[in-house]
């Protein structure tokens, strides 16, 4: 039913979320950051719609990550040497998980603040 190359790209790909585990610093950081979320979410209770929307945030964020990987491991292996078009790749797709992070925190204040002022009342 399933050919070889098929399971191969399945094994491709988990070598690649191996790879960004491994040595990026940063992915480690947003999945810590997303486990908080996860556990946030239980203890607050947050509706299926919420975490739907939390869960989504959180790949986002990681498939940003990846991407920018992916863009800065390119740019190393095509020059050594510091060119204006290197830096402006990298700082784009830097600025791409940026944004995305801020507008993932932003997300998540509009989820749990309603969840935090009703321990207050």
């Amino acid at each position: 039913m399933f050919n070889r190359s098929f399971l191969n790209s399945f094994k491709y790909a988990f070598q690649g979320i191996y790879y960004v585990l491994k040595f990026n610093r940063n992915i480690r950081i947003h999945f810590v950051i997303a486990f908080l979320v996860i556990i946030a979410s239980i203890f607050f209770k947050v509706s299926a719609f919420e975490m739907g929307i939390l869960g989504i945030m959180i790949l986002l964020v990681i498939c940003t990550e990846m991407i920018n990987t992916a863009i800065e491991e390119v740019v190393n292996l095509l020059t050594n040497e510091h060119r204006l078009e290197a830096k402006i790749a990298k700082d784009v797709s830097a600025g791409m998980v940026l944004l995305t992070a801020m507008g993932s925190v932003i997300v998540g204040i509009l989820v749990f603040t309603p969840h935090i002022l009703r321990l207050f009342k």
